[in-house]
């Protein structure tokens, strides 16, 4: 009965805010006992701005800013938006859809802690935001090709980095994995296995050890 009782208010609270944001509102729904509202990208300055002024939500506190990527849609982004109202014991979550060309407004001027999140989806994601004072690469090296967290770069990367000793400075290689093909008996290890191991020979009872 509690857990219907919360999402029923939640569901009111999504009713209510598809009044309040008629222009930016496009949809809303319950799931894991949290709201989650889609928004317009161009409106999520004005969008934040509200859920964090407006006395029945108060979301006064950015968690968390991050993307989703869906290499097979138009707008194969999803910008998620993270807030928290201590004084409601409310969590609610943001949603916008952007491409790799369009750039999102950024929610700096409504809460300071956007910054490194944005900075952050650009790097992992390359999701621009229009209006940031410094939007460049967070986690990964200046000169780093790509970004690490789209579906379509590649487990290995593109290069390796390594000291050069006799260049006194770091070099970027060709990504090269050398690895031995191994071949896996997947037995169980506590019957044993129906072979001699490696380094097992050494231990034979024909010489006196067992």
């Amino acid at each position: 009965m509690r857990q219907e009782r919360m999402e029923e208010t939640l569901e009111d609270l999504g009713d209510y805010l598809s009044t309040k944001m008629a222009t930016a509102y496009l949809g809303s729904g319950v799931a894991h006992g949290e709201l989650t509202v889609h928004v317009t990208r161009e409106q999520i300055p004005q969008v934040l701005k509200f859920l964090r002024d407006d006395a029945r939500c108060r979301c006064e506190v950015l968690i968390d800013i991050c993307g989703v990527d869906w290499p097979g849609r138009e707008n194969r982004f999803d910008v998620v938006y993270h807030l928290l109202s201590p004084r409601n014991n409310l969590r609610l979550r943001v949603k916008l859809q952007t491409n790799d060309t369009a750039a999102v407004p950024s929610a700096i001027d409504v809460f300071s802690a956007a910054n490194w999140f944005e900075r952050e989806a650009f790097d992992m994601y390359g999701i621009l935001f229009s209006g940031h004072p410094d939007l460049r690469r967070l986690l990964t090296d200046y000169g780093f090709q790509g970004h690490p967290l789209r579906k379509d770069f590649p487990l290995t990367g593109y290069v390796e980095v390594r000291y050069d000793d006799e260049k006194k400075r770091v070099v970027y290689e060709p990504v090269k994995l050398n690895q031995e093909f191994r071949s896996f008996d997947f037995e169980s290890p506590w019957e044993g296995a129906d072979y001699i191991l490696p380094g097992d020979e050494k231990a034979s009872t024909a010489n006196g050890r067992g």
